[in-house]
């Protein structure tokens, strides 16, 4: 079976910026687009020495910039036979015949930035996009014949009643996605978000948002294989679980992150240096660390935790074992979380060892 091996494409470009998002992402420097494109393909051209098995196109926006231009990007990346390859989508401006474009470079996979399907909700999250336009896209994405998608929700943002994620949640399967995100709002520092505490979500009321998207969503027929994420079998994300296994795998673009034997390292941050760097033939990383091999292994162990296979039962003490009882099930010599154990799944990973 051929090694996992992952490319990550930034677009950091976005027509506004959300009130929470801390990534690296610009509205005033769409003039770049052309440009940004470019080096993307050329430092793809130059660093990318075998077959990638997944491809993850995120941002930002990457459905802001030209259909064709991203597609020639992608196409510059070698890829195995039958590699994933995903990109992020705003509602708003999916059609037919920009996910024809995707398909036609090997796209074969989606991933759409729903967060709510309720308008007050998304106005309290500072997203801008119609929840009927999340029907319009799904439409599209059928048309095209795309072979998997994902729906991305977050809750927890200001104001949403438990109600209000309900319906979120019911007008999401009622789509019939195979495979949904959860993610529970974060404060990320230097975000407008950070700077209003009248804001910031409540944990009671996210573990009760949790349980109720596990309900639904397995009621279903999606299956919990990580702590925010469900799929139908074989419909999980190949990508993100490279990651969660700390596969090596290379990025491009504004401030994207590689990783490779332990070492990682993360370009410069604004699309001017990136475009700059590349054009010079000059290195875009901006710092790195290499992590020791026991900072490697207890980080290993915290990501496996979050999935469904959880990580071998002696990688907790016995006692511990008793202590987290509720929290954890050991299983065929395997530690995995319960339920309310994946509300904890940070506090329970400390007592890794």
């Amino acid at each position: 079976m051929r090694e996992a091996f992952g490319v990550y494409v930034h677009i950091p470009f976005c027509a506004r910026r959300c009130d929470y998002c801390s990534f690296a992402t610009w509205t005033d420097r769409h003039h770049l687009q052309r440009d940004y494109l470019d080096a993307l393909h050329r430092d793809i051209g130059r660093s990318v020495d075998r077959p990638a098995t997944t491809v993850f196109v995120g941002g930002g926006t990457p459905t802001l910039v030209d259909p064709d231009g991203l597609a020639a990007v992608i196409r510059s990346i070698p890829v195995v036979d039958g590699a994933e390859v995903t990109v992020e989508c705003n509602p708003d401006d999916v059609t037919v015949e920009m996910l024809a474009t995707y398909r036609a470079a090997g796209v074969n996979r989606v991933s759409v930035g729903v967060q709510s399907m309720v308008p007050q909700v998304l106005a309290s999250l500072g997203r801008w996009h119609q929840p009927d336009n999340v029907e319009r896209a799904v439409e599209a994405i059928r048309a095209v014949g795309m072979p998997t998608w994902n729906l991305d929700l977050i809750y927890g943002g200001a104001g949403e009643t438990l109600a209000d994620w309900e319906r979120t949640l019911r007008r999401s399967v009622a789509l019939q996605p195979p495979h949904v995100s959860a993610y529970a709002l974060t404060v990320e520092a230097g975000t407008p978000l950070a700077a209003q505490p009248d804001r910031h979500p409540d944990d009671d009321d996210q573990a009760d948002k949790y349980e109720l998207a596990d309900d639904v969503l397995t009621a279903a027929g999606l299956a919990n294989y990580e702590v925010s994420n469900w799929a139908r079998p074989g419909h999980e994300s190949r990508h993100n679980r490279l990651y969660w296994l700390q596969a090596d795998y290379l990025g491009f673009g504004a401030a994207a992150h590689s990783h490779r034997t332990g070492r990682r390292w993360w370009n410069v941050r604004t699309p001017d240096r990136y475009i700059a760097a590349v054009a010079a033939g000059e290195s875009t990383e901006a710092a790195g660390e290499t992590l020791d091999d026991d900072t490697r292994r207890i980080e290993g162990l915290q990501l496996a935790l979050r999935m469904r296979e959880g990580v071998p039962a002696d990688a907790f003490d016995p006692a511990d074992l008793d202590r987290l009882d509720g929290l954890v099930e050991v299983r065929d010599g395997r530690a995995l979380l319960t339920r309310r154990g994946r509300l904890l799944a940070n506090e329970v990973s400390m007592h890794l060892r």
